[in-house]
């Protein structure tokens, strides 16, 4: 007997970025199911049932760190001065507006506007977990669910971080108590926290779908103390699943964590056995040569997110002392100030040409390869970001041809889609073997402007 048929797919690209031979003209890519087949460069014959790609083609992009809920706060907190601390408040009060039902339609409208720029897969990190006054829903990963829901909606894969959020903040004088709706963020304690991820119901690959993988997430230093850390870096290694923390966002975060106990959080993470080459540390934007020795020593990921990180004034994360350490780059929207990893992508170079006033520290291929390879590694997804027989079916196709892109040689296209094109020059879009944006046009979600619309007016106070 036979299994059943699995559809073949075909794809002559123009050009596509292929591991280990660069830029490729007249590539036949064929996929059975969700995976890629063959992978034929210059090729001699073309097939009568092959889509033509026009463009570049890359494999698609990894979205490392995802707050699907803070895109309702677009626009709305630019209208006054402020500080990353006063932008919180305003996000909190979105948070205490959500439920089960609204954020579900908020983030697949979300994850539909990152299917349009390209990103096949988000790392969510997630600590909306519970109703607003901090009990449980009837199914107490209701929220996560949504998310998991809203991802495969928008045709998307998801890695669930699920976050550990157990205290408010530290100050000077200590730990601070959960506050508002930060009640609804904690489980209580670690031990309650393991608990109920194990209740999501993961296969043994860490699945939840075939979809949707779980990970685990600290928020930080400033909402897990070090004492409830142990369990969730027991649970990420006993499933082998990726673990997430933000680290160093902001000054204040690393005089706080050295005025409570004694030490940066890069020490403090790595004092508490965080730090390994599953983690991924968020931001690192204030780091000092100790810790960055520390974080380089244990293989870490490191998600920058230029777009936020200079929306809220964190800093410029210092990229290339992170690489030169050991660390792996990844790339994340994270606030969805805006969603577009080509913007990600140059601001990491950008951001080095301000730090250093000099130009050419990291190439278009190496940006590239955070936004692609690295990330959906960083999400427990290694098999994904690369066009090769094997790997998850994922095609990003690039204009070369738009008001931003004409004019570049062929031979330029890396440096023309990560320097010069945007979100708004993703022609076509394929996740896991299926089609989810043809000419610009999502398929799953037709409306996604009136989605995003609707849903955000929903949460907004």
């Amino acid at each position: 007997m036979t299994g059943p048929q699995v559809a073949v797919r075909r794809w002559l690209a123009d050009l596509a970025w292929l591991p280990g031979q660069g830029l490729a003209r007249d590539v036949l890519i064929e996929a059975e199911g969700n995976r890629f087949t063959s992978v034929i460069p210059s090729s001699p014959s073309t097939p009568a049932d092959t889509n033509r790609l026009h463009g570049l083609t890359l494999p698609g992009f990894a979205n490392a760190h995802s707050h699907a809920f803070h895109r309702a706060l677009r626009a709305t907190t630019q209208a006054d001065r402020g500080t990353f601390w006063t932008w919180r408040e305003r996000m909190y009060e979105v948070a205490a507006r959500l439920d089960p039902d609204s954020y579900l339609q908020l983030a697949r409208a979300v994850y539909a506007e990152m299917a349009l720029a390209g990103v096949s897969c988000v790392g969510e990190f997630h600590y909306l977990h519970h109703q607003p006054d901090g009990r449980p829903y009837a199914d107490p990963n209701a929220m996560g669910r949504a998310v998991v829901q809203a991802a495969a909606e928008a045709g998307l894969r998801v890695t669930l971080l699920d976050a550990c959020y157990l205290t408010g903040g530290l100050d000077p004088s200590g730990v601070l108590p959960l506050a508002g709706p930060q009640v609804r963020f904690s489980d209580g304690d670690a031990a309650r926290w393991a608990t109920r991820v194990e209740a999501l119901g993961l296969d043994e690959h860490g699945l939840i779908s075939p979809h949707a993988r779980a990970g685990a997430a600290l928020h930080s230093v400033r909402a897990v103390p070090p004492e409830h850390m142990h369990p969730v870096v027991a649970w990420s290694r006993r499933r082998g699943a990726p673990l997430h923390v933000h680290m160093s966002e902001q000054r204040a975060e690393n005089d706080a964590c050295r005025a409570v106990y004694g030490v940066s959080p890069a020490r403090l993470l790595y004092d508490e056995d965080v730090l390994g080459p599953r983690t991924t540390v968020v931001h690192a934007t204030h780091v000092s040569a100790a810790d960055l020795a520390l974080l380089g020593g244990a293989q870490v990921f490191a998600c920058l997110c230029p777009t936020t990180e200079r929306d809220l004034g964190d800093g410029l994360a210092p990229a290339c002392p992170l690489a030169a350490a050991g660390c792996t780059l990844t790339l994340g929207s994270d606030s969805h100030a805006v969603v577009d990893m080509l913007e990600e992508a140059r601001g990491v170079e950008y951001a080095e040409r301000l730090a250093r006033r000099s130009r050419g520290h990291l190439t278009a291929e190496a940006l590239l390869q955070a936004a692609t390879c690295d990330g959906h590694a960083s999400l427990g997804w290694p098999d994904a970001g690369e066009i090769v027989p094997g790997a998850w079916a994922d095609l990003v196709t690039v204009s070369l041809d738009s008001i931003r892109t004409a004019g570049a040689p062929d031979d330029l296209a890396l440096e023309t889609a990560v320097f010069a094109a945007s979100a708004a020059d993703v022609r076509d879009v394929v996740i896991s073997g299926r089609d989810v944006v043809r000419d610009g046009v999502h398929l799953l979600v037709p409306d996604v402007p009136g989605e995003l619309s609707r849903s955000i007016r929903a949460v907004l106070p």
